[in-house]
């Protein structure tokens, strides 16, 4: 082969791997392009929502809405399946209009007891020694009852005792080594837990602690059942199951 020929050679293969690149060059374009024309559903909201507002709480009252958009519209992360905010809370607030992705949630216990919370419950700390909150005993989730020995005045001159609030769920309890060097000093010091109430059960929790003494006691875990209401005095006490 003559040098002249090996050059042509050369140069058509070279003319050749161009055209081949710029066939395939093309083609990419043409897919990446009908891919970006596709459209895709994606969420947006259909009023403004607040921030810590509960994601189930959005589905189940149709605060958005699915829409479809081409593909290259669609803002990244954007969620495609309602099922993916049912455990989560909005982190910012969310705008009419704005399309919906996972960036705009986080995960309940990111906020703590806020958000364990929802309509009329309430988070209340009271302060007791060891024995009147179980320390050491006392775990977040377990649930509580509180009794109260009600020192009655005016027209009333005894004491009555009585079941005051029943099934309270426990939010936080002092830490574990916390409890452990409570539960080893004496009685007289003071710990404390936070406990769920409704925003109408506080008042009867706040008028106990200031009027009353108090203790916690813990409710099985499973099967839980409540005896009938009673109140009990010094004169139900002392006469109590005694035949006449």
């Amino acid at each position: 082969m003559t040098y002249r020929v090996r050059n042509i050679v050369i140069a058509v293969g070279l003319a050749l791997m161009a055209m081949l690149l710029t066939l395939l060059y093309v083609t990419n374009y043409r897919k990446s392009v009908q891919h970006s024309a596709q459209t895709v559903r994606v969420y947006v909201v259909s009023r403004d929502i607040a921030a810590g507002t509960p994601g189930i709480d959005i589905v189940s009252h149709n605060d958005l809405k699915a829409v479809s958009v081409q593909r290259r519209d669609a803002v990244p992360g954007a969620i495609a399946n309602l099922s993916t905010i049912q455990t989560l809370v909005v982190a910012d607030p969310l705008y009419t209009g704005e399309q919906v992705t996972l960036r705009h949630f986080r995960d309940v216990a990111a906020q703590g007891i806020p958000g364990q919370l929802k309509a009329k419950f309430r988070a209340v700390q009271i302060a007791g020694d060891p024995n009147q909150l179980l320390a050491g005993t006392l775990q977040p989730g377990d649930h509580v009852d509180l009794v109260g020995n009600i020192h009655a005045t005016g027209s009333m001159q005894s004491n009555a005792s009585r079941i005051v609030l029943r099934d309270l769920t426990v939010l936080s309890v002092p830490t574990t080594s916390a409890a452990s060097k409570l539960s080893s000093s004496s009685s007289n010091t003071s710990t404390s837990a936070i406990l769920q109430v409704t925003d109408i059960q506080v008042q009867r929790l706040f008028y106990v602690m200031k009027n009353a003494d108090w203790t916690l006691e813990l409710r099985p875990a499973v099967g839980a059942k409540d005896s009938p209401e009673r109140v009990e005095t010094a004169d139900s006490i002392l006469t109590g199951g005694v035949r006449k």
